[in-house]
């Protein structure tokens, strides 16, 4: 880049910062000027409605298109339900439904007990923010980066060679055979949710141990002098105590697992049977050139998505009743 092209950037990025506040000071001076009793109204609108207008043309818009071409063919052709009949009868279609319900049932459930068992035991003790930090590193790790790191665990040379694999140079130490682990189904997914739970336990940690100091220390207290274990006091008082922020991480690692993308495309591209709905939505959109096909499993993960979703809606809306 030469000194006038960059010139010519800073030149663009001002005048853009320029324009943008020149319209914030219209508006606000357009408000002031409007007559009281309208004004606060018009000053919700003033600031809403250019929000709402992206909304509606990164958002809504999309999807209803999304929605209407689940419903055709690649020439654009109305098919009616021929994509969800493809969807839930061809063999790779069905493979790939029932590794997403895997991921889904996996995921969330062993990242929450992990993150609940290492938030529990490490509260309160000596060096608690080290092993806070040391467990939400990988979260701050992109899913393209942590399958980038796990591909290299997962690596295959034949056993002429060295390993550069960690799996298999610690079999290669006991005698064993290196495995293809990311070619040999069903163990590859489950290596693949591996690298899930690595990333999303640290978030479980961190919100489930901010909930574990919030319960109120005369629970515990009273707890204590009525002479219960630790078990006890753990199910009585602990869990009762974070049930919000345990749905809340639980909710929040489903939603995130339902869309997982980068880490199957990263280590296995979808093949060897690993591919989930957010994958094959891209393989059949932009590989297969089937874009209907696409759509229809983007309408299914929005179907997927929305119960937890309302769920958790419902959950933290009885739990502000409650208080």
């Amino acid at each position: 880049m030469t000194t006038a092209d960059l010139i010519g950037k800073i030149v663009q990025l001002v005048a853009g910062i320029a324009v943008f506040a020149a319209v914030v000071g219209l508006i606000l001076f357009f408000i002031d000027r409007a007559p009281k009793r309208g004004r606060d109204v018009l000053q919700l609108l003033a600031f809403l409605l250019p929000a709402l207008i992206l909304l509606g043309i990164g958002l809504v818009y999309p999807a209803i298109r999304t929605a209407i071409a689940a419903f055709a063919n690649s020439a654009g052709e109305f098919v009616g339900f021929d994509n969800f009949v493809w969807m839930f009868t061809q063999p790779e279609a069905l493979l790939t439904l029932r590794n997403t319900v895997i991921w889904v049932i996996l995921v969330p459930t062993i990242s929450t007990i992990i993150g609940l068992a290492y938030a529990n035991f490490i509260d309160r003790s000596r060096g608690e923010k080290i092993y806070k930090s040391l467990i939400f590193m990988p979260f701050a790790i992109s899913f393209v980066g942590a399958g980038i790191i796990w591909k290299f665990v997962y690596e295959y040379r034949p056993a002429s060679r060295d390993q550069i694999g960690l799996l298999n140079q610690i079999l290669v130490w006991f005698g064993q055979d290196p495995v293809l682990w990311l070619q040999t189904p069903p163990v590859n997914t489950l290596l693949l949710i591996v690298v899930m739970i690595w990333v999303q336990t640290g978030f479980a940690v961190v919100v489930l141990s901010a909930a574990i100091k919030g319960i109120p220390t005369e629970q515990l207290e009273a707890a204590d002098l009525d002479g219960t274990n630790g078990w006890q006091k753990f199910t009585n008082v602990t869990l009762p105590g974070i049930r919000g922020a345990l749905v809340v991480v639980v909710t929040t690692i489903s939603i995130a697992t339902l869309k997982v993308f980068d880490i199957v495309r990263t280590m296995t591209g979808g093949n060897f049977e690993t591919s989930v709905v957010a994958n094959e939505m891209y393989t059949q959109a932009f590989r297969a050139l089937e874009p209907g096909r696409g759509s229809a499993l983007a309408l299914i993960l929005f179907v997927l998505v929305l119960p937890i979703v309302i769920y958790n809606i419902r959950v933290l809306r009885k739990q502000r009743e409650i208080r």
